[in-house]
């Protein structure tokens, strides 16, 4: 039942094109979805009981909805897409937003005037402009060729223009500095412009045929190089001649091998869908310039019960219901091109809706054609990347057998009954220090088969004996669940385990005060709230600790205080002469140690959890020790002084103690720090 208000609301909605959200009791997203009628299509919804289906479940969650009329359905279709990239809803098809695809770059303005010298007659890097892997924003300072699929595509081609071309890849500080040519040069891969062994008039005619090549003009560079090369033997400069016919033969040879059409398809994106088991792949194949640069697979998520919404939209607008894959290709065309450049021409497995790329062209402001039934070179390039499809997806297919295996194996090998293997949690531990320096615990987290890094936390460890380990373990294993243990006790049915027989205790054991939690998603700390005990909604089903007896009993210790169940605690103690393979599992409860076997599915599961605990806390060891050796944490202190400004001081004056040393006329002379920034800087130094 839903309420009057909500009723009340879809009763009074317009009969306009729109969009329309709903959202759940929480604030969260549940759907995304645009319609010509908003009216009839939001009242379908909620005319009749949907019964135990997927439709019934969303429309039960309701509790709110919002709207929004717009004055086409291209208008309508933009905005839907881009709230779903935005809020990311439960019941839409969703494609995780990627990372900023790379670019080629070459530095420099193409309009640059004159060819400046540095005094003395030495080349300026100004004149001479780099070739160069770029990933991020672009600005007009720059040329920037792409977007390529992957940074290894990138590089292929920087190789290909340092082969044919010779163009120069060294950093500018690093050009400023040479006075004999790098060993770039010496396997013909530079022509040496900071030692002006080219000139820059020559240098300009390689940057202009290279940038010709990438945009796929290859004839007119090879008919440019050719008038060039008769010019020079017209002139009797032999020497000349002979390394621009070097260069065209280096040329041909590389459009040869990358099999490049000259033909009018320079720009072109191709789409191939996959769908079975319940799963989806989208597989992206990008040509530039001419040139296959190969391709790069995506993932939906919800796609079975944005399927089933669909389909019920469908019947209410009594239209035939598209297939799967038609519905998968459509959600990444108006996900993936929101802020992405659009190529002039898209292959698709399976006709695209042509109302989505006339929205997609109006909003790229020019024009684009998709075509679903490619002849010649075009349905070589769409049959490739079919066949791409099916191998990626069937390679996740089976990955994610082998990882539901192996949790399987583990919950089996520990006799463990989890309510659901899918929700099975695992939380590990390790501290890590150099002979008691930056003392830090990680937990890293393992559930749905796979490592959660957005779960993982960093703990500082302070207020114990430089490395008594044991203290540590006792103090990060407090604050993680001491306040999971108190909402425990605060719920009235809950009652703590009973207590099985001691295990052997420890040597050393050393209170520590709670301190700051630092989190950390991606090997980069953040910090939590005060009064941190990290993340977790309930008790793991697994809690291991990277250690022996001494280990587990200090967990058996802050657990038995906590009032939590002990047999989830588990110890992972290296076997003889700490191989890998031969390690045992030591229980808290109790239990008998057990030596899984080395080819245990159980065992590399548990190795692999263990080994990235101990990864994630050496990293953040070494990043803190770092910063307190360098004095890095007096700048962190500062107010106003984030972490670019902070880069460029220590950048400009090699250290924190260059910056102390530094008057407040040169701290003010770097980028972004003003005249009053810089006295309170000083201050905070001195």
């Amino acid at each position: 039942m839903h309420s009057d208000e909500i009723l009340a609301q879809v009763a009074a909605l317009p009969a306009l094109p729109g969009v329309y959200r709903y959202y759940d009791e929480d604030g969260g997203v549940l759907y995304v979805g645009k319609a010509r009628n908003l009216k009839k299509r939001v009242s379908s919804y909620f005319q009749k009981n949907h019964g135990g289906t997927r439709i019934g479940h969303m429309v039960g969650k309701i509790a709110r909805l919002e709207t929004t009329v717009v004055r086409s359905e291209a208008e309508a279709l933009l905005l839907e897409n881009n709230l779903i990239k935005t809020l990311a809803p439960r019941y839409n098809i969703l494609f995780r937003d990627d990372k900023s695809y790379p670019y080629l770059k070459i530095t420099g303005s193409p309009d640059k005037q004159g060819f400046a010298t540095r005094s003395g007659g030495a080349p300026s890097a100004a004149v001479f402009p780099r070739v160069a892997y770029y990933r991020g924003a672009v600005d007009r300072k720059h040329r920037y060729f792409g977007p390529y699929p992957s940074a290894w595509a990138v590089k292929e081609s920087i190789q290909l223009l340092q082969k044919v071309f010779r163009l120069r890849t060294c950093e500018d500080t690093v050009f400023a500095n040479r006075t004999r040519p790098c060993l770039l040069y010496q396997i013909k891969r530079c022509s040496g412009p900071c030692v002006n062994l080219v000139s820059p008039e020559d240098y300009h005619h390689d940057v202009e045929n290279a940038e010709a090549f990438l945009r796929g003009d290859t004839q007119t560079v090879l008919q440019a190089l050719e008038q060039r090369m008769m010019a020079h033997a017209e002139r009797l400069e032999f020497e000349q001649a002979a390394e621009l016919r070097n260069q065209m033969g280096a040329l041909s040879k590389v459009l040869h091998q990358q099999s490049v059409e000259t033909a009018s398809d320079k720009d072109v994106d191709i789409l191939a869908v996959q769908v079975q088991g319940g799963k989806a792949c989208v597989n992206l194949a990008m040509v530039r310039g001419g040139r296959h640069l190969g391709d790069r697979a995506y993932f939906p998520s919800h796609v079975e019960d944005a399927t089933a919404v669909q389909e019920f939209d469908d019947a209410a607008d009594a239209v035939q219901a598209q297939p799967v894959e038609v519905q998968v290709l459509e959600a990444f065309i108006a996900q993936h091109y929101i802020g992405v450049p659009v190529p002039s021409a898209l292959i698709t497995s399976h006709p695209a809706d042509p109302r989505l790329v006339e929205a997609l062209a109006l909003q790229a402001g020019g024009r684009i054609t998709a075509v679903h039934n490619p002849r010649g070179q075009r349905r070589l390039w769409l049959e490739m990347a079919q066949k791409n499809a099916q191998l990626q997806l069937a390679r996740l297919l089976a990955e994610e057998g082998s990882q539901q295996a192996r949790t399987r194996a583990l919950v089996e090998a520990l006799d463990l009954a989890p309510d659901n293997l899918d929700t099975f949690r695992v939380e590990c531990f390790d501290i890590s220090h150099t002979a008691g320096e930056a003392t830090q615990a990680s937990c890293v987290v393992f559930h749905h088969h796979q490592m959660q890094n957005r779960e993982y936390r960093r703990y500082n460890i302070e207020g114990i004996t430089p490395g008594d380990d044991y203290a540590a373990m006792r103090q990060v294993l407090t604050r993680r669940y001491a306040r999971l243990a108190q909402a425990g006790r605060d719920t009235p049915d809950a009652t703590p385990p009973e207590e099985p027989e001691a295990a052997p205790a420890p040597d050393t054991e050393t209170p520590a005060p709670d301190t700051t939690l630092q989190a950390a998603a991606d090997d980069r700390p953040k910090r939590e709230k005060p009064g941190g005990g990290g993340s977790a909604q309930r008790l793991p089903d697994l809690v291991l600790v990277d250690g022996g007896r001494g280990q587990v009993s200090m967990a058996r210790e802050v657990f038995a205080e906590l009032g939590l169940d002990l047999s989830v605690i588990v110890g992972v103690e290296k076997g003889e002469g700490r191989k890998v393979g031969l390690e045992e599992l030591v229980f808290a409860d109790g239990r008998e140690k057990v030596y899984l076997g080395r080819e245990s599915a159980a065992l590399m599961l548990v190795a692999q959890i263990r080994d990235e605990a101990h990864r994630f806390a050496i990293t953040g060891m070494r990043a803190r020790r770092a910063r307190v050796r360098v004095g890095g944490s007096q700048l962190e202190e500062i107010p106003g002084v984030g972490a670019k400004k902070r880069a460029r001081l220590l950048q400009r004056f090699g250290g924190v103690r260059g910056v102390a040393a530094a008057s407040v006329e040169d701290i003010a002379t770097v980028e972004g720090i003003s005249r009053e920034l810089a006295e309170q800087i000083y201050r905070a130094l001195h």
